[in-house]
Formats: structure tokens, sequence, C-alpha cells
């Protein structure tokens, strides 16, 4: 039984060492608590709880809304990806019979990218019919908008889901009567990445190994040529947000049958970086000339429609990102943080304040309230601060319980 007893009192040795080693973390306490009958409410604090915690909810608002919008970063690098494709989206209208014209392109490796694709001629008549001209008209008015102000609303473009930018045209309400006057040139074809030249001229082509001729000084007399166009579709790769196509919308009344319209086009690889996806697409811009032949004026060149088009040796990386969940997550405390310390100085003050201006202007009522208050602590007197907590006083009667006589 003694054996027993000595090694009870063996063992109150770690329960001491616990006890006072948490005594000793308490000592490091640097939030102290207050006891609560030596808190004072008033309104003055309260209203402006209420309005600070408020402003919290209305920042914490604001400021995911901010970390959930994407942020578009722009980033140049050399392209050295030059064993990709270059795929080329046309849709066009010529004023000209499809037996009258050719349309052919020719690239830098004077390969016939006709094996590529295909491109669909459509005999149809170059005037639009009333339902036609509205929605063209639209198109034409999107489009320059698009143009003019694509620095002011590319973050939108970007971030948004838009759709194509010229969709079908829209079916005749009204056939002319007349025959075909005109030609739709619309397909895709996927090229090598290098510089080309997609050209229209009057007559038809033959293809040969090394290149093709066109028939127009044969058999077409030049006299009889309209290359008035109309371009509904004019795009490279694939269709995605934030990627202006400056010639779709494009309309071009040619009256001299002698004109060669030449737009110069730089196509820029452009890659789009989202949180789960990656696009590769190709966006350009465009000059465009217009001259007519003349060959006894030293104006040379044969009339017709020419893109040529040449690819930038930079790529643009486009990220569309956010802020990391760490920076989030301190943000959100500093502003919680924040919001209550300055509305604690602010309470400060105004009670400061306010108890300044009631000794100027009544310092009898200030008198009166503190008396008051003497009065309320002679009749309700609160704990005094020496009094151990609850949690001290569990451990005192703990300890008085292994010292008790009965154990010994």
């Amino acid at each position: 039984m003694a054996d027993t007893l000595r090694q009870r009192k063996v063992q109150q040795e770690p329960e001491k060492t616990t006890n006072s080693a948490i005594e000793a973390v308490k000592k490091l306490d640097a939030f102290p608590k207050i006891a609560e009958d030596y808190v004072e409410y008033t309104t003055v604090g309260g209203g402006i709880s209420i309005l600070s915690r408020i402003i919290i909810l209305i920042l914490i608002y604001t400021e995911t809304r901010y970390y959930l919008e994407k942020k578009l970063l722009f980033k140049f690098e050399p392209d050295t990806d030059y064993l990709s494709k270059l795929k080329i989206n046309i849709d066009l209208t010529v004023a000209m019979p499809c037996k009258s014209i050719g349309a052919d392109i020719l690239d830098s490796t004077n390969q016939n990218v006709f094996s590529f694709g295909i491109l669909e001629e459509e005999d149809t008549w170059f005037e639009l019919c009333p339902n036609q001209q509205m929605y063209f008209d639209y198109i034409q008015h999107l489009n320059s908008y698009l143009r003019e102000e694509y620095h002011s609303i590319a973050d939108v473009l970007y971030k948004g889901e838009q759709q194509e930018t010229i969709y079908t045209m829209p079916k005749r309400t009204r056939v002319p009567d007349k025959p075909f006057d005109a030609c739709r040139v619309h397909g895709s074809l996927t090229l090598n990445k290098v510089s080309g030249n997609f050209h229209i001229t009057a007559g038809r082509s033959l293809h040969f190994p090394n290149g093709h001729i066109h028939l127009n000084l044969v058999f077409d007399s030049p006299a009889l040529s309209n290359f008035s166009h109309r371009i509904h579709r004019f795009s490279f790769g694939t269709h995605t947000s934030g990627i202006v196509h400056p010639l779709e919308g494009e309309e071009k009344i040619l009256t001299d049958p002698s004109t060669m319209m030449q737009y110069y086009l730089e196509v820029v690889p452009t890659d789009i970086q989202s949180t789960f996806s990656k696009v590769q697409t190709f966006q350009y811009s465009v000059k465009e000339n217009a001259r007519v032949v003349d060959h006894y004026g030293g104006s040379h060149g044969i009339p017709g429609l020419y893109f040529k088009y040449d690819m930038s040796a930079l790529k643009v990386i486009v990220h569309l990102d956010r802020d990391n969940l760490v920076q989030f997550s301190v943000r959100l405390c500093s502003i919680i943080a924040g919001i209550v310390v300055i509305s604690g100085l602010v309470n400060s003050f105004i009670q400061f304040t306010f108890r300044k201006f009631l000794k100027t202007i009544s310092p009898q009522l200030v008198q009166h309230i503190q008396d008051a208050q003497r009065h309320n602590l002679k009749v309700n007197p609160v704990p005094q601060p020496s009094m151990k907590p609850q949690s001290n006083l569990l451990i005192d009667v703990g300890n008085a319980a292994m010292k008790s006589p009965l154990l010994q």
C-alpha cells in the first residue's frame, strides 16, 4: 500500500510541470481579456459597430468580385513554331459571274495550296434584298465600331464569350428577275505557315505543277470586268473571344474595270491562355491600296482583288488569370482588421470629444453622473481583478485533494 501511495506522489511531478508550463504561457498572452463587469456599452459604440460591420461586408463583396474577375496580361515572344499550319477562312462576293473569274492562292513555297482544300464558287446576285441589306448594314456598323474602339473595349472582348462577328447571310425573301451577275467564293483552306497571296482576277485559271495562268487576256474583255466586292468573312485560325477581323463587313464599289485592289495583311500568331484552356489562333492588321492599271501611263499589273499576307516573327500571348488564393486571403484579413481598428479609434475620439464637451458646457451634470456611478459601485461591488478565474480554482481543488490525509 505504501509503495502504491509513493507511486502516486511521483506521478504528481508531471502534473505540476504541466501546470507551471500553462501558467508561463498565460503570462505571455498578448491579448489580455477584460472582465465583463468592467466593459461599458454605449449607443455611439453600438452604432459605430453596426456601421463598421456593414462596411466590412460591402468591402468583402467587392473584393471577392475583383478576385473572381479575370485579368489580362499581354506578352510578346518570338514565334518558333514553323511546322504548324495556317487556316484561312474566306467568304466574299464579287460582282462578276463565276464563269468569268478565277480564285487562286500562291505561297512562298510555290506549292499548290489547293491540295489542302477547295474554295467553292456559287452564282448569286450582287444586289441584296431588303432583309439582307439591313443585316449587312448592321454588320458594317458593328465592325466599324469594334475597329475604332478596340483598345477601349479589348478587356470586355477577351473576357466575354462573344459569338462570330459575321454570321451566315439571311436567305433572300425576293429573287431578282435577271441572270446571275455575281459569284460567292467561300470555304476554308489549311496552308503552310508562310507568306502568300490570295487573288481573284478575270478569266478562269489553269493550274500547272509550278504555277497557274488566267485566260482573261485571250477570252475575256477587260471592259466587262467589275471587281466590286463584299467581304462577309476573312479570318485566320480558330475564332475566339477578343479577336476582331478588320476586313469582315467591308464593301467596295469599283467603277473602273481596270482597278487593281490590293490588301496587305500582317498575320500575328496569338495564344490565348486561361486557367483551364489554351487556344492558338491568329489576328491580323490590314492596309489597302487601289490603283487603276494603265500600261501607257506606267501603272502596270492585272486588274483584280489581291490579298497579300505575311507572317509576323513575333507571337502574342494573352493570359486570362487571377490572383492566387493566398493574396486574396491576406487582402481580406487586412480589410477586416483595418476597419475594426479605425472604428475603434473613431469611437474613442467621439467619446473623448463628447465628455470634454459636457465638462465645458455643464460640469455639474458630469459631477452628478460620476457621483451616481460611485454610488452604484458601493451598492453593487464588482469582483476584484485579483480574483482567480474558474479554471485556476479547479486546479487548486485538484491539488488539495491529492494532498488529503486520506491518500497518505
